[in-house]
């Protein structure tokens, strides 16, 4: 007969040989994301987008503190830091590169063959050599692109639409991303059938703003069409007072007519960083990068700032007003 002490003894050995509870067992992994910014970490549009992101992936069962890590590197807008900052992020051991725009997805899929790569957008994925097709984007990098050259042609033939007066426009663009050069040769043809100068004015970073504008003073500039750079959309509302300071006309993306520009056309850029997070989902799920079709946005947005076209005293044509998306009085 087996006593008290015995059997106490008996159970606890039995309960020590049985396996933990399953909240015990199972330790949920902790994704990490390597983020690399071309910007600043204080960009206030770069927080937006982050936060879109952050969103997105919490609709998706992911949290930052639980299953989720970011490992950030800010290139500060000095686009030549790419290359380390995404070699730092590789070394750290991320489980996927998370990036935007042609120069920081260029040195992402430098810095590494074998780390999956997510780019949220990019000017011209194809053109520029970032993957093999949109459909097959083949190696490490997928993720979403847009075809700047094409948008930046269509943004012009509006300009032009919207002040047919005018006869010389500037590009302000940043010689540092790749894509600028696609950009003008595109832009090139629709300003000769258009009947408009085209002169490129190139910018490196934010303090070479003010000398730009003043140039384009000078050469008796009218419009200017600013490129849809990272440099340049972190600095849309001080590009848009300089160019109604100068009383010079200009279009750029959706989100440049909302910072003050007087025209914007293009897609929204919040959606392209909420679409981004399902392709991470996707890659944390087991799916090759290389299966991952590049996407593209099919919704582009006209919008006209009234009250920008007021401080200019420029008429907008009922015609433009009439197929605007939205019109900010």
């Amino acid at each position: 007969m087996i006593g008290r002490r015995d059997l106490l003894i008996a159970l606890g050995i039995a309960a020590l040989a049985s396996p933990l509870p399953c909240w015990a067992q199972q330790r949920e992994k902790v994704w990490r994301i390597g983020f690399l910014g071309a910007n600043s970490a204080s960009s206030s549009e770069y927080r937006g987008s982050l936060s879109a992101l952050k969103a997105s992936l919490r609709d998706l069962g992911y949290a930052e503190g639980r299953n989720l890590a970011f490992e950030y590197r800010w290139a500060d807008d000095k686009y030549d830091r790419l290359p380390d900052l995404a070699t730092e992020l590789v070394r750290s051991g991320v489980d996927v590169i998370m990036t935007y725009g042609t120069p920081g997805t260029l040195a992402a899929k430098q810095a590494t063959t074998t780390v999956p790569i997510v780019m949220v957008s990019s000017g011209d994925a194809v053109a520029t050599g970032l993957v093999a097709s949109l459909a097959r984007p083949g190696g490490n990098l997928t993720g979403l692109t847009f075809f700047s050259p094409e948008l930046s042609a269509k943004r012009l033939e509006l300009l032009k639409e919207a002040v047919p007066r005018i006869t010389q426009v500037a590009y302000l663009q940043n010689p540092g991303n790749s894509v600028a050069r696609a950009n003008l040769t595109v832009m090139e043809i629709t300003a000769s059938a258009s009947k408009v100068g085209l002169q490129p004015s190139e910018v490196r970073g934010p303090r070479e703003f003010e000398g730009a504008f003043a140039r384009m003073a000078g050469q008796r500039v009218d419009a200017v069409l600013v490129g849809q750079d990272s440099l340049l959309s972190s600095n849309y509302g001080v590009i848009a007072a300089l160019a109604e300071k100068q009383r010079i006309v200009s279009i750029g993306p959706k989100e440049f007519a909302e910072a003050g520009g007087l025209i914007g056309y293009g897609h929204d850029s919040l959606d392209l960083w909420r679409g981004a997070a399902k392709y991470v989902d996707k890659i944390f799920k087991g799916t090759r990068p290389a299966d991952l079709p590049v996407e593209q946005p099919t919704k582009f947005e006209l919008i006209v700032n009234m009250k920008t076209a007021k401080a200019l005293g420029v008429k907008i044509p009922d015609l433009i007003l009439l197929r605007a998306d939205r019109v900010i009085e």
